[in-house]
């Protein structure tokens, strides 16, 4: 392979070609000095305090036009430590009273402020501040040193992003009208920046472990999604020849497209549900567009991860019914919050942990704080009339979790009946199974929850005893180790004798080689990013659902590593493709 190609994960299908967009932190070292002429510092800062608030006005207007007006007013607590005299005031006295530079006042004086907002633990709100008072004061120090500071809100010609990794907030930020693909250093296919590529439908690749060293802002290169592979200033011969593989997709997903009005049925003519996984209400447009028949996940923890303080039970409410309604009376399954693990709220102390995966989060957050947890079920079931609800408890490990949170429910439901409030009668609730525990219950389970949704993120990385997120044992992040297989076929089973049914969220629903074996196991629902579903249902038309059974059947009870279960499906797929 020649030397520009640098080798990643395909974490989101597609091809790109654009310049670099470096999305890393800058150096924002500086040293103290004695000043002499002050006046001229003064004169310096105050530049550096109005270029910092031009910058900051201008993001918070494409902020406004691409997120909407609620997430840009973030900004306006920034904008409101600039124009307040009590904080630059101070920043101004160090300089002249100790004949200091600039940016040694600005440390100092925002120093002291952070300090004083994170000590006041008894209001939140003044301890989110110190955030605040943070970012203000990096860019102005950005500005005082020249240096720039990355926005990718404020991106405005065609890129591609470059990060050591992308937050929940950054990829909030990305414009998919200009940002046309994304790479970092670290991450999997079920990291949050992939699942996030994928809500986009935007390229992108993963895990590379050394693009932001290999490349600089303005650098032109290809990103290969389809088999994880990033050209850096490619040849005037490597931009044809990805041009056209481009095109070739392009055309692909044309073919894939005319399938959106199209029922989701095997061969032999099993219908099977195909769903969506989404994050906010704006990623309906996606589910629609690309002819899900229902929306299988709603992770309502981005409503707590996009916002400054608890989302309240109105503004819940309003993201919820927004999603009911534009599905037009089909399923939605809405996870309650799943918070933890990697997923933190800057306003929600957690205890510091030695493994939050297996901690305090989800579930057992909820059932610690109540009033969290009953004011997102208020929202919920206010919002039920306005379409067709499925709520679904994660991370749970036993009944008497379950039985414990149903009862919360049924007491918050009451609660809004006797307050004259109306709460559809058919909701169903579920649990998600990610834990072994509760997929090897899952019998007993099944006799009281109304169904099953299989997330195979954290069941394989708890069953192999594997973070997903370490590469080091990333081997053993294996879908179609027959051990997983059988626990997934456990749960299926399970929920078909009590007459109840069972879908998939996780990455493996989207994942063509573990379809067949899906389709075979009798998974009733699958539930995906919703640039899969398209191809998925054209792979599931091709596969006949009794030679799947026969398929995975063989998989479960001869094969006995993953290699041979993938070889197994690649022969029985060649075969379906003739």
């Amino acid at each position: 392979m020649s030397d520009n190609f640098i080798k990643g994960i395909a974490a989101s299908d597609g091809i790109a070609i654009a310049p670099v967009y470096l999305l890393t932190e800058p150096d924002l070292s500086f040293e103290k000095q004695t000043i002499e002429d002050v006046d001229g510092e003064v004169t310096r800062l105050d530049a550096a305090l109005q270029q910092a608030t031009e910058e900051i006005t201008a993001i918070r207007a494409i902020a406004a036009e691409s997120l909407g007006e609620e997430e840009a007013q973030v900004f306006d607590a920034h904008l409101m430590f600039l124009e307040d005299p009590e904080f630059t005031g101070q920043i101004r006295d160090v300089v002249k009273n100790d004949s200091v530079n600039a940016e040694a006042a600005m440390r100092q004086v925002s120093d002291m402020f952070i300090a004083m907002f994170s000590a006041m633990e008894d209001n939140p709100y003044m301890q989110e501040r110190a955030a605040d008072i943070k970012d203000v004061s990096e860019r102005v120090l950005a500005a005082l040193l020249g240096v720039k500071l990355p926005s990718p809100a404020t991106i405005s010609e065609e890129v591609i992003v470059v990060a050591y990794d992308l937050t929940p907030s950054d990829t909030a930020q990305l414009n998919k009208k200009y940002v046309k693909a994304f790479a970092t250093d670290i991450g999997g296919r079920t990291s949050h920046s992939a699942i996030m590529a994928r809500s986009l439908e935007i390229p992108a690749i993963v895990g590379t472990k050394e693009i932001t060293s290999q490349v600089k802002d303005g650098d032109l290169i290809i990103v290969d999604a389809l088999d994880g592979t990033v050209v850096v200033n490619p040849s005037q011969e490597q931009v044809a020849e990805y041009e056209a593989k481009k095109d070739a997709f392009a055309k692909q997903q044309a073919e894939w497209a005319e399938l959106k009005d199209a029922d989701t049925v095997t061969a032999d003519g099993k219908h099977i549900e195909l769903a969506a996984n989404i994050g906010t209400p704006k990623d309906v447009e996606g589910v629609l567009n690309n002819g899900a028949e229902a929306v299988g996940l709603y992770r309502t923890e981005f409503l707590y991860m996009d916002s400054t303080d608890f989302p309240t039970e109105d503004e819940q409410y309003e993201a919820y019914k927004t999603v009911l309604e534009s599905m037009e009376g089909k399923s939605v399954v809405v996870r309650t919050m799943d918070i933890g693990g990697d997923k933190e709220l800057p306003y929600l102390e957690l205890p510091e942990e030695m493994n939050p995966f297996l901690g305090y989060r989800a579930i057992r957050i909820c059932l610690d704080r109540q009033d969290m947890f009953k004011t997102q079920l208020r929202a919920l079931l206010r919002a039920s009339v306005h379409g067709q609800l499925k709520i679904m408890f994660p991370m749970i490990a036993t009944l008497q979790e379950f039985r414990q949170a149903k009862a919360i429910l049924e007491e918050v439901k009451q609660d809004l009946l006797t307050q004259g409030q109306e709460v559809s009668d058919s909701i169903e609730v579920g649990i998600m199974i990610e834990i072994p525990a509760a997929a090897v219950l899952a019998d007993q389970f099944a006799k009281e929850v109304d169904f099953f949704s299989i997330g195979t993120n954290d069941l394989i990385q708890y069953s192999m005893a594997s973070d997903r997120m370490n590469e080091r044992v990333s081997y053993l992040y294996q879908p179609y180790n027959p051990s997983i297989l059988r626990l997934i076929k456990n749960v299926i089973d399970a929920s078909h004798a009590e007459g109840k049914w069972t879908g998939m969220c996780g990455e493996m629903a989207g994942d063509q080689t573990a379809v067949p074996l899906l389709v075979g196991m009798g998974l009733d629902e699958f539930s995906m990013s919703a640039s899969s579903v398209l191809k998925t249902r054209s792979l599931m038309r091709k596969l006949d659902s009794k030679e799947m059974e026969a398929l995975a059947d063989k998989a479960l009870n001869e094969c006995t590593t993953a290699e041979e279960v993938v070889a197994l499906v690649e022969e029985a797929v060649a075969k379906a493709n003739q």
